[in-house]
């Protein structure tokens, strides 16, 4: 098994993978950044808070979809909807969408699993984003919302609706500060870049095709649900994850799996589970985590059916 053409092999990939992740994550994170710059939290507000009744699921999947905040930054966000007096499917929409659909997961879906999987990627979490927030408003949910205060919010977030000077100074000052974001958050990154990069290099070198196409292949019908299973506690971050997936997939994972691993891991990890905890009271912390089980077993033998 470990042998020198392994050996090779696994490097050949992580140079590959590696060369392409940092390529693309400058050019992504610096784009993310100018639109976290230019949409504030305030804005988002605003919107979701407008649409006429019905329109609101659409329109917080659509805004979650567009800003790519992580769970950390998503938590606030989603008290100070709740305290302005957003409407609950919405919101709920928008904290779905935000974590799973973003521009981040998309260009890096395109790049490693080409066009036709990240259309039906996309139309899958739009959809379940927005039926998850009709269902669970439906449900009566909004009444496990507890009674808290937003901790931790920064109130020295600076965005172009906020900069003063001519308009050309104000664009000037928004790049140079997403400049800043990005090359900051990419050295916080590198690390998971690296790790990724190397376990999916691993996998690829020197796990034997027909075991993984055994244990997770599309004829095991039950390695969909495993895989969501595996995914929702796990914290690895999306970044991480896409080498991994492209490893596991060029090695005879199923796609299928592939797909319900990556919604459960990136729709529900233990770090935002335990942030929506103290938000939401059990029972609606218990049917969050049951909905993105739900829907990244669907998607995932969905994508089995009809992705080849």
């Amino acid at each position: 098994m470990f042998e020198v053409n392994n050996l090779t092999v696994a490097l050949d990939f992580f140079k590959l993978i590696m060369g392409e992740l940092i390529a693309l994550f400058i050019g992504i994170s610096f784009l993310v950044a100018l639109l976290q710059r230019y949409i504030s939290k305030e804005t988002i507000k605003k919107v979701l808070t407008k649409p006429k009744k019905g329109f609101q699921n659409i329109f917080g999947a659509a805004l979650g979809a567009i800003t790519p905040f992580c769970s950390c930054s998503t938590i606030p966000i989603l008290v100070g909807l709740f305290k302005s007096g957003a409407p609950f499917g919405g919101t709920i929409s928008f904290l779905i969408s935000s974590p799973i659909l973003n521009p981040m997961i998309i260009i890096l879906f395109i790049k490693f699993f080409g066009v036709k999987t990240t259309v039906i990627y996309a139309i899958f979490t739009f959809i379940f984003a927005v039926l998850a927030g009709i269902i669970l408003e439906k449900m009566g949910m909004e009444d496990q919302i507890k009674n808290v205060a937003i901790k931790g919010a920064s109130d020295e977030e600076i965005t172009y609706d906020v900069i003063s000077g001519t308009k050309g100074e104000r664009h000037a000052k928004v790049f140079k500060l997403a400049l800043k974001d990005t090359f900051s958050l990419f050295l916080k990154v590198l690390p998971f870049l690296f790790v990724g990069a190397g376990i999916g290099a691993f996998i690829y070198g020197f796990v034997p095709e027909s075991f993984i196409s055994k244990v997770a292949g599309p004829e095991n019908l039950f390695a969909v649900p495993v895989s969501a299973v595996i995914g929702v506690p796990m914290y690895v971050r999306t970044e991480t994850m896409i080498p991994i997936a492209k490893a596991l997939n060029a090695s005879g994972m199923s796609i299928g799996a592939i797909m319900a691993l990556i919604i459960g891991g990136a729709g529900a990890s233990i770090p935002e589970v335990t942030l929506l905890n103290t938000i939401f009271k059990k029972k609606m912390v218990v049917a969050f985590v049951v909905s993105v089980f739900l829907v990244a077993t669907i998607s995932g033998y969905m994508f089995n059916l009809f992705v080849i």
